[in-house]
């Protein structure tokens, strides 16, 4: 995890540098400060530390990875990574859900919008219990 804070960090940094040289930028340029995209920078800057800083919180709580390690092996980081769906329909449901509740937004219907989050939430469940619904199986059968 070191190295994704590292990467987290140089990214924030560079946001915050831009952030402050385009509010001065534009200030100079036209007198005012345009706020759109200094704002997005600045939350682009806290989004980086967020995230920057959940990995370095995480990072001092477990051992080091294959990847933080500059002695590694390749044999190292060998071994079962996790579970991937081998193909789901789930996705492109809620893909389509958000693409209704946006549709709702930007258009201002509310219905439109309310119809799409409870889509956004049926679809995020189904993904996320995709493989634990179906019959079980017990020692008596």
């Amino acid at each position: 995890m070191k190295t994704e804070w590292r990467i987290f960090l140089v990214v924030g940094g560079f946001l915050f540098g831009i952030a402050i040289l385009y509010g001065a930028w534009t200030a100079g340029e036209s007198g005012r400060v345009e706020w759109v995209g200094t704002t997005a920078l600045a939350l682009s800057f806290l989004l980086c530390a967020m995230c920057g800083g959940f990995f370095w919180f995480v990072s001092r709580r477990i051992d080091l990875r294959p990847e933080d390690r500059p002695d590694a092996e390749i044999a190292d980081g060998a071994g079962e990574v996790g579970f991937f769906s081998p193909g789901s329909y789930w996705p492109i449901g809620l893909a389509l859900a958000a693409s209704i509740a946006g549709l709702g937004l930007v258009f201002w219907q509310f219905w439109l919008l309310g119809a799409g989050l409870v889509a956004v939430i049926f679809a995020a469940c189904g993904l996320l219990f995709e493989y634990y619904s179906g019959t079980r199986r017990t020692a008596e059968h």
